[in-house]
């Protein structure tokens, strides 16, 4: 698992010491602001920046194995199943205010069975 915390605290750093604008780093793209708030978590973190609204976790996954599934965002609850099934895939967690769009990668994490799907697919045919 990678932590962007320091990266986070750096970015925060350099706005409120003057050398780099709330324009500079609330600059969410819209379908990020869409998917926040159609498909995000909320937390109970307060925005950095604009300290209003709460922040929302937005989680991608990315993989080889997804196929179709690739580049979409996912609940929480639906990356055990998807560990379950699939080799290897990473998790994106980004953090949204969809208030002032705030936005900063908050972790990223690989999940999966371990296993190639070449293997798992002549297991499972080799048992019936």
């Amino acid at each position: 698992m990678v932590d962007y915390g320091l990266a986070r605290r750096a970015t925060l750093a350099s706005v409120y010491s003057g050398h780099r604008t709330v324009a500079d780093v609330c600059d969410a793209h819209p379908y990020l602001l869409r998917a926040a708030k159609f498909h995000g978590e909320a937390t109970q973190t307060r925005c950095p920046i604009c300290r209003k609204s709460l922040l929302t976790h937005v989680t991608y996954v990315y993989g080889d194995e997804l196929g179709q599934y690739e580049g979409r965002v996912k609940q929480t609850r639906e990356l055990a199943e998807m560990a379950a099934e699939y080799g290897e895939f990473r998790v994106y967690v980004v953090e949204v205010c969809q208030s002032c769009g705030w936005n900063h990668l908050a972790s990223s994490y690989v999940l999966g069975t371990g296993e190639p799907a070449a293997r798992r697919g002549r297991r499972a045919r080799s048992t019936r």
